[in-house]
């Protein structure tokens, strides 16, 4: 059978009949691999995953699993991530275009040229970023661990931050720095409308609104607390609150409403006809990709050793910050 890649992922027909579950269960024996999936993921997915978790949580099983195949639920810079922390395994994906707005938003090129008009800048780079942009990087960072990294340098260190512009402004705020920041977003948390949140608000004058940092500026002001998705999640369940507005991706409601079903968790509107906010990139996967990812072993994550090595240098800065100061 020839397999055709050229819509980023193995258009294999998959017979209705078939328990998905189940199979993928057994692929997960015979072939002896992992699935790694972020909150984002649809329901499903997150139930057959063996971790799911946000982009540190992943990072570090990607780092630390002995299986022989990584399955990547998620989008393709976390993958990457996978591959450099972990070469000796194969990493496979459900689908090669399940992107990330954010990561684009940052061309490698641009972005060198960017950096050397700040020659005594070290750079911050936030996990959410191609390969090629880590390579260019000191320091990798997530939403979880990016105030301690930043603190890990002195004061008087001039920073870039890199590429996501409202966490590096969260970031200046919280640390008193003031990073030079590269312009870029992501699509899913810009996309909050703060008018449509604040009328939720008043329907739910109880409920509490938590937000991630990659959030724009007006939506965290208005939060009640602002963290990572790992962070809100244990927010979410520790809070004596009853009500939450949840102001990232709505994927994250799932495992808030399994870790605590007595509670309401409104997901906040965008800025469109939508009631709530999904990543069309995270929602490229499927069961059906991925079963066909696990028994095919393609579409693959390759990248050249040279790359590999650079990225993983500022990843491996990152996760020594991490671990010292107890993320």
């Amino acid at each position: 059978m020839e397999l055709d890649l050229q819509d980023g992922y193995l258009d294999i027909p998959v017979a209705p009949t078939l328990n998905l579950f189940e199979e993928i269960k057994k692929l997960k024996k015979e072939k002896n691999a992992i699935i790694l999936a972020h909150y984002y993921q649809d329901s499903d997915i997150q139930e057959i995953a063996d971790y799911i978790g946000d982009s540190l949580g992943l990072a570090r099983k990607a780092q630390e699993t002995h299986a022989d195949m990584i399955v990547f639920a998620g989008v393709h810079f976390m993958a990457e991530t996978a591959k450099i922390l972990n070469p000796s395994r194969k990493v496979v994906v459900p689908d090669l275009l399940a992107g990330c707005s954010l990561s684009d938003s940052c061309p490698p090129a641009l972005f060198k040229k960017f950096k050397e008009k700040y020659p005594d800048h070290k750079v911050v780079s936030y996990i959410n970023c191609s390969a090629a942009i880590k390579a260019l990087s000191d320091v990798i960072c997530t939403s979880s661990n990016a105030v301690s990294v930043v603190n890990s340098f002195p004061q008087d260190q001039p920073l870039i931050f890199a590429p996501d512009k409202n966490l590096g402004r969260y970031v200046n705020q919280k640390t008193g720095r003031k990073m030079i920041l590269w312009d870029g977003a992501c699509m899913v948390h810009e996309l909050f409308s703060l008018e449509k949140i604040i009328r939720l608000k008043g329907r739910y004058p109880k409920a509490k609104l938590i937000a991630h940092p990659e959030c724009e500026e007006s939506v965290l002001e208005l939060a009640d607390m602002i963290g990572s998705t790992t962070a809100l999640l244990k927010f979410s369940k520790e809070d004596p609150c009853t009500e939450f507005i949840v102001a990232t991706e709505a994927g994250i409601l799932h495992q808030m409403v399994k870790n605590s079903p007595q509670k309401t968790f409104i997901p906040a509107p965008p800025n469109n006809n939508c009631a709530c906010n999904e990543c069309p990139h995270m929602k490229r996967n499927t069961l059906e990709k991925i079963y066909n990812a696990m028994k095919y072993e393609l579409p693959v994550i390759e990248m050249e050793e040279s790359l590999r090595i650079a990225a993983k240098r500022p990843m491996d800065a990152m996760l020594a910050i991490s671990k010292q100061a107890g993320h």
